[in-house]
């Protein structure tokens, strides 16, 4: 080459070498925010992710979603009625209640008499949050949170109100929002999965309503994207250590030999579950490392049980469970599900329900505090609350010492912090007995199409062909709340 050529191709500034890309800044600025496995992704890698880009810039690159499985009460949490309190014993009015339905437990009462909150309740932060005094360190964040007052759903009953939150559905057989997003964005650590779930039991109601694997099931997707749930105790994953006597070097010749075996299969009959078969066995052999040196909490400092509090130390304990979700956001996991069990109080509150909150107060906010402090708050989306909430009415009989709260769907509390989420708002509006929405109502698929929103996916266009038509989580329902988006 001349001196002559080279100076002509060479001598050439940064903007004017920007400018003649494709799309100049702008496709380095969104480069940048991007994983290169997406950008680049290969539709025959099937854990590479079904979107070649996001439909919109993500803000968020992971979501923690802190499920309380049972229903918490918000009137004795976060929505303050002084109502319940002031018209305690009387019935509720049927103006309120209108027609709406009732589940068999309180159908057949003689009367629905409204119970107040046996605890105090106070402003909090510079948002002035309404947080009751069982929930003292989530007060102190409440500068960080979103309270969204007026979720709503049309199930009643747990086992089609959890897998509705979950699937969008309430008959089972649907993908979890997990495996939604473990198709659509693929998984960012190859060695751990993109979907992982971890389940406490809680000790307001230890013998509570179960929980079933469906839950994180992939559904119509291919298995590849159902959640990998993470236990406490010697064997975190179920089969994945090498039985005695094997070595590292016979189980990888071994997969090699069952990869070639596979890949005849496939050539021969075309299943793509052949495909995800291949995968999910290189995954495992992979976590054979990765697994153990992401349970192993030993080289966590002291500093870190002062914030989480002692029960941290106990494997599978709700504490140690928000550690082991900080531990894998840090690794990159793209859906990690807590479930923790226990809210279903019809009976005896002022029991059971400070056992239940101490159980998760302080981990809660200890897991917003510390992804704060890394710097991992901005891009993880961290989620709190239950499939429904309680009834501002009296569940049994009423008296100084105990009370209950039956199912209500109509509207309950959730919050959500980071990951492209407004800081210290409150958001929507109930009636004076917390029966009913007046304003802003957020509607369980609206909260599934934000919560996709927020990981750059429009959830109109997330789908998958199934059984003669195309399936996505929010049915044919669902709008982004953008008033709640940063």
């Amino acid at each position: 080459m001349s001196d002559e050529i080279y100076k002509c191709n060479c001598n050439i500034n940064r903007r004017h070498f920007l400018s003649k890309t494709s799309m100049g800044l702008g496709a380095a600025a969104l480069a940048s925010l991007l994983s290169p496995a997406l950008l680049f992704s290969k539709k025959s890698d099937p854990s590479a992710g079904a979107l070649d880009t996001p439909h919109v810039i993500p803000k968020a690159k992971r979501i923690i979603f802190l499920f309380q499985s049972g229903g918490p009460s918000q009137h004795d949490l976060f929505d303050y009625k002084p109502k319940l309190t002031e018209l305690e014993g009387e019935d509720l009015p049927d103006s309120v209640m209108g027609e709406q339905r009732l589940t068999g437990m309180t159908a057949n009462q003689s009367g629905f008499p409204m119970a107040g909150a046996r605890w105090k309740f106070k402003r909090h932060g510079k948002s002035g949050a309404w947080v009751s005094d069982l929930l003292p360190h989530t007060a102190g964040i409440v500068d960080d949170l979103c309270f969204l007052k007026t979720v709503y759903t049309e199930e009643i009953n747990h086992d089609p109100a959890i897998t509705f939150f979950q699937t969008g559905s309430p008959q089972p057989g649907l993908p979890s929002i997990g495996s939604w997003l473990s198709y659509g964005l693929g998984s960012e650590n190859e060695n751990l999965p993109a979907f992982t779930v971890l389940i406490s039991r809680g000790t307001g109601r230890p013998f509570d309503q179960p929980l079933y694997s469906r839950l994180w099931g992939s559904g119509i997707l291919p298995s590849l994207h159902q959640g990998v749930q993470f236990r406490a105790g010697s064997e975190p994953v179920l089969n994945l250590k090498n039985p005695k006597g094997m070595k590292k070097i016979t189980r990888r010749n071994m997969l090699a030999a069952l990869k070639d075996l596979n890949e005849l299969h496939l050539n021969e009959y075309g299943d793509p579950e052949i495909t995800t078969r291949i995968s999910q066995y290189e995954m495992a052999y992979r976590m054979q490392t990765s697994v153990p040196e992401t349970m192993d909490v030993s080289d966590e400092p002291e500093s870190t049980y002062e914030l989480y509090g002692e029960e941290a130390r106990t494997p599978g304990t709700y504490a140690a469970n928000c550690l082991l979700a900080r531990r894998l956001a840090e690794r990159d996991v793209r859906f990690i599900q807590l479930y923790h069990m226990g809210w279903d109080q019809h009976d005896g509150i002022p029991n059971q329900l400070p056992l239940q909150c101490k159980d998760v107060d302080q981990a809660s906010a200890a897991l917003v505090k510390d992804l704060k402090q890394r710097g991992l708050l901005d891009d993880t989306l961290v989620i709190w609350g239950g499939e429904f909430g309680r009834t501002a009415y009296c569940q049994g009989p009423l008296t100084k010492q105990t009370y209950g709260r039956d199912h209500h769907p109509r509207c309950f509390t959730m919050w959500m912090a980071g990951g492209g989420i407004k800081q210290g708002i409150t958001y929507g509006e109930t009636d004076d007995f917390g029966y009913n929405v007046v304003r802003d109502p957020v509607h369980i698929h609206d909260l599934q199409a934000t919560i996709l929103h927020l990981m750059g996916v429009n959830h109109e266009r997330l789908t998958y062909r199934a059984q003669g038509r195309r399936f996505r989580l929010t049915d044919v329902h669902g709008e982004v709340v953008h008033d709640i988006v940063a």
